[in-house]
């Protein structure tokens, strides 16, 4: 349904079968969520998956693309051309491991610290109606239960 048949009052579909399912209430918000959220990011022009990888990287400094790509669930050959991206822009930085010469190892700049913080800043707006609609506890809760939802899936394999 379009948005703007939403605003004029246009009458809801029954969802049927789907009324139950998970699936289809993830896809929904995460359908929502990434149009909002490409367009909010626009300004930076960054790969998709760009502010994740920054994330993860300023968390775990030294951890390689490898380890990136397996905690997003990223295409190895998908996350080396956002390392690439932010590499090149001077957002992150890649060097050989110290300890392993075969491995690259990753942190962030000051000046990938600085958009991070920027797009970040992007996100929280696109997420505030979620924040406003859900208590603190009730948004722990969902990000618990869709981790282990996401963790069941993996184990299944």
């Amino acid at each position: 349904m379009a948005k703007g048949d939403r605003e004029q009052g246009a009458p809801r579909l029954q969802w049927g079968r789907f009324s139950d399912r998970v699936g289809p209430a993830v896809r929904l918000l995460r359908n929502e969520l990434t149009a909002r959220i490409a367009e909010a990011y626009a300004p930076f022009a960054l790969h998709s998956g760009a502010l994740s990888a920054m994330v993860l990287i300023e968390a775990n400094p030294g951890c390689s693309q490898s380890d990136l790509a397996r905690e997003l669930a990223m295409d190895k050959s998908v996350l080396v051309a956002v390392v690439d991206d932010l590499e090149q822009r001077g957002l992150a930085r890649r060097a050989r491991s110290t300890v392993d010469r075969r491995r690259n190892v990753l942190e962030i700049t000051a000046e990938g610290a600085e958009v991070m913080a920027a797009m970040f800043a992007c996100a929280r707006r696109v997420e505030r109606p979620i924040e406003q609609a859900l208590s603190a506890e009730e948004r722990a809760q969902l990000i618990g239960l869709l981790k282990r939802a996401y963790a069941a899936l993996m184990a299944e394999g």
